[in-house]
């Protein structure tokens, strides 16, 4: 048998002519959390949607613990689900709340109660059971959707943008929440967002959908640092992105002639099949770009100081490198009370070793 929690397999859906989902092909491992990410339209709903059985394929199958549900109702599945939406009933009790999918089951009233109680004990607010929902802020409501969703131990949790209308601050400490109830039940969950920064934080894998397809698919670090695509590079973070030319090729490291200033850096290729005289585009995280002064050995670009950003954590650096298509080179790195100072104007070089750039072939 797989072990394989959910399958889709040539999964497609079109609205006339327009395809809101291609052809999909994706397995999701039991306990896994995997996060489809995606601008809007891309189709990280659309498949979300598929899978519940709120919307039917027009090609493909769904199979869930290898049972084919591709047609079946909702309530057929062995599924949960969360929404922004909490959708919580006003007019009954928080443990009401959290009972009614075992009540809906036919589960004996005294088991109903326990494990209500057990999932409050779980997002901790076993204080709350006689409450009213309208007596709870929202990242409480939150909590206890996600409570009345385990409840009845489905084998997948989907949830759809559930922190969306929530503050940061509260977005991330349910991110830690969701986290720390994740591992300790292992249940598989699909959760869809359009924030980068949740997906990276949360996932085990990430799915990024482009224009109803998916882009890539692989954990976190490898979407954001070993992208195959100019899409998911530009998508993931803050990237500098530099064209050129391939010079010469060294198993997976390249040497790359840089258009604008024509000087030469090296990236890797990740194991794509590039050679020498490929156009290319040189993608560079500003926090691995080193910066010092004009001129100093082993440079790569030169550039006036335009700003200084003091962002929190991090300071910024943009500099004027000369390449007008390509905006200005970000540089990144931890705010320090004794850090360099630099002027506006300023002449600096930046720096980068091979193993801290990716080639993305044209």
């Amino acid at each position: 048998m797989s072990s394989s929690n959910l399958q889709i397999s040539g999964l497609g859906k079109r609205y006339g002519e327009f395809v809101a989902l291609a052809p999909t092909h994706l397995d999701v491992a039991r306990g896994e959390f995997l996060t489809l990410l995606g601008p809007s339209g891309s189709g990280k709903t659309t498949l979300l949607s598929l899978i519940a059985g709120l919307a039917q394929p027009d090609e493909g199958r769904v199979l869930i613990d290898g049972v084919d549900v591709t047609y079946g109702a909702p309530y057929e599945r062995d599924i949960g689900m969360v929404f922004q939406n909490y959708a919580l009933f006003p007019h009954m009790t928080i443990e009401e709340n959290i009972a009614f999918p075992l009540k809906m089951r036919k589960v004996p009233a005294a088991e109903a109660r326990r494990r209500a109680l057990e999932a409050l004990e779980m997002v901790r607010l076993p204080h709350v059971a006689a409450r009213l929902p309208r007596e709870l802020s929202g990242g409480q409501q939150q909590r206890i959707a996600l409570a009345r969703c385990m409840v009845y131990r489905p084998a997948i949790i989907l949830m759809d943008e559930p922190l969306g209308a929530l503050d940061k601050k509260l977005r991330d400490q349910m991110q830690l929440e969701i986290k720390r109830i994740h591992r300790e039940l292992g249940t598989t969950i699909v959760y869809v967002t359009h924030d980068q920064e949740e997906a990276m934080t949360m996932s085990d894998r990430i799915c990024l959908m482009n224009g109803g397809a998916i882009e890539q698919l692989g954990t976190p670090a490898d979407l954001y640092f070993r992208p195959r695509t100019l899409f998911v590079a530009d998508f993931l973070g803050e990237s500098n992105l530099l064209q050129g030319v391939v010079t010469a090729v060294d198993g997976e490291t390249l040497s790359v002639q840089l258009a604008h200033q024509g000087v030469t850096g090296q990236a890797l290729s990740n194991g794509a099949p590039i050679q020498a005289g490929q156009k290319v585009t040189v993608m560079l995280r500003p926090q691995n770009l080193r910066v010092g002064a004009a001129g100093a050995a082993g440079a790569a670009l030169t550039g006036k100081l335009l700003d200084v950003m003091v962002t929190g954590s991090l300071t910024k650096l943009y500099l004027d490198t000369g390449a007008a298509d390509a905006g200005p080179v970000v540089v990144a790195y931890p705010t320090q009370r004794q850090a360099e100072h630099y002027d506006i104007g300023q002449p600096l070089s930046v720096s980068w070793a091979a193993a801290d750039a990716v080639a993305i072939a044209e």
